[in-house]
């Protein structure tokens, strides 16, 4: 069984938008809500992840949400987690222009 796996990351968003988004970028994954986490089953295992809100960052008059996300990854060999990874962060990526 693989070992379990922790990763951490901020993302500039609110919670709403990544609540609205999760069930995208887990390619609608069953997915379990509870407060702040979310539990997603996938490929044999589970990710769980934490959303905590943070103060916004400012950029002289412009301010920006800011999330703290961390994932906890049971059951899921690296290939996976990274191909979890890879699509959830396509999926949440905000282009400019």
């Amino acid at each position: 069984m693989p070992e379990a796996f922790r990763l951490h990351r901020e993302m500039g968003c609110t919670r709403a938008e990544f609540m609205r988004w999760l069930p995208g970028a887990t390619r609608q994954a069953p997915c379990q809500i509870d407060g702040d986490i979310a539990t997603v089953v996938t490929h044999g295992g589970c990710v769980r992840i934490s959303v905590q809100e943070r103060p916004p960052r400012r950029i002289g008059p412009i301010e920006l949400p800011v999330l703290d996300i961390s994932f906890f990854f049971r059951g899921l060999d690296e290939p996976t987690r990274n191909d979890f990874l890879a699509y959830f962060d396509l999926y949440t990526r905000r282009g400019g222009g």
